[in-house]
Parts: structure tokens; C-alpha cells; sequence
């Protein structure tokens, strides 16, 4: 993606649309935030200053309120994130299950830390506190997919395809 600057952001026409039906279905335009936020990552990758400042002006309202929600809720991206974002609940149940040892095998397989991106964008590392699927221990969130019962060797298949552009079946592992 390229780098935007504050000059330069503006909702292409698709993102505009849809920002236009969400405003229709909210009593005001502040009321907008978080999908307005959404609609904003999507098109530019992450929720930069001036990425930020461009949606609280479409919703009149203070840039504080927009840089609050960026940071509050982990759903919103401050910096970029890969192409397949790695997500691995680090919760008691994960753990207890085996995350951890996933957490040292993906850092070796991609060869970064939490919160870091590899050099060609591929990949991203995070570790969240929940993924919501304790019962099919340990759990992977990539990009909005869900790999539930990860073993190392499900692991291995996930970043081979990631590798080949392409994000497997959970079902097919």
C-alpha cells in the first residue's frame, strides 16, 4: 500500500458509499466512530495520525475521541500489519494447551517477535488475550480466520500456504 498524507486521504468512491449508508444509520455522525475507523483501515492498512484526523472531521468530532478508540479497542491497527496477520491467543486455556510453544515456533518460523512484521510484509505477530474458543485449545486467529486445535504440524501447514499467497481451509488441515 502506498504512504498517505494528509493531503492526500480521502475515501475512494467504494468506502465513500459505504461510509454514506453507515452515517444514514446512526441518530449522528459521532455515533459512526468505530465503523467509520473500520471502513478507514481497510482502505489505508492502519489508522495513521492523519488517517485518523481525516475520519474525526468527517464526523465532527474531536480528534481525541477517534485516537481514543484506535487505541483502546486491538481491532484497529495503529501500525501496518502483514499481509497474514498472525494472531495467538496467549489466555490460560492456550497456554495451558500449548501456545506457548506455538508462540516460539512461529517466531522461529518467520523470524519475528510479537508486534513485529517481517521485512517483505508477509507476516505479522500479535498476542492477544482472547480469541473467544477455549474449549478447542490453543486457538489462531489469522487475518479473520480462525484455526482452532492447532498442533506444531497444522502450524507448519498454515505458514506454507501463507508462503504460497494463499490462506488454507481450516477445515482441510
Amino acid at each position: 500500500m502506498e504512504k498517505h498524507t494528509a493531503a492526500t486521504i480521502a475515501f475512494d468512491e467504494e468506502r465513500e458509499a459505504r461510509f454514506q449508508r453507515t452515517l444514514r444509520a446512526y441518530p449522528e455522525k459521532g455515533a459512526a466512530l468505530l465503523p467509520a475507523l473500520w471502513l478507514a483501515q481497510e482502505q489505508f492498512g492502519s489508522l495513521s495520525d492523519d488517517v485518523l484526523a481525516y475520519v474525526a472531521s468527517r464526523l465532527e468530532c474531536a480528534p481525541v475521541k477517534a485516537f481514543a478508540v484506535a487505541e483502546f479497542y486491538t481491532m484497529y491497527k495503529r501500525e501496518r500489519v502483514g499481509r497474514f496477520h498472525l494472531q495467538l491467543c496467549r489466555n490460560l486455556t492456550c497456554s495451558l494447551m500449548g501456545s506457548e510453544k506455538l508462540r516460539a515456533f512461529i517466531e522461529n518460523a518467520v523470524g519475528i517477535q510479537p508486534g513485529g512484521r517481517t521485512p517483505d510484509g508477509l507476516f505479522s505477530l500479535e498476542l492477544v488475550e482472547c480469541l473467544g474458543s477455549c474449549g478447542t485449545a490453543p486457538v489462531l486467529r489469522v487475518n479473520d480466520t480462525y484455526f482452532e486445535n492447532i498442533t506444531i504440524e497444522r502450524m507448519k501447514a498454515i505458514l506454507e500456504n501463507c508462503r504460497k499467497g494463499t490462506l488454507p481451509d481450516p477445515e482441510s488441515l
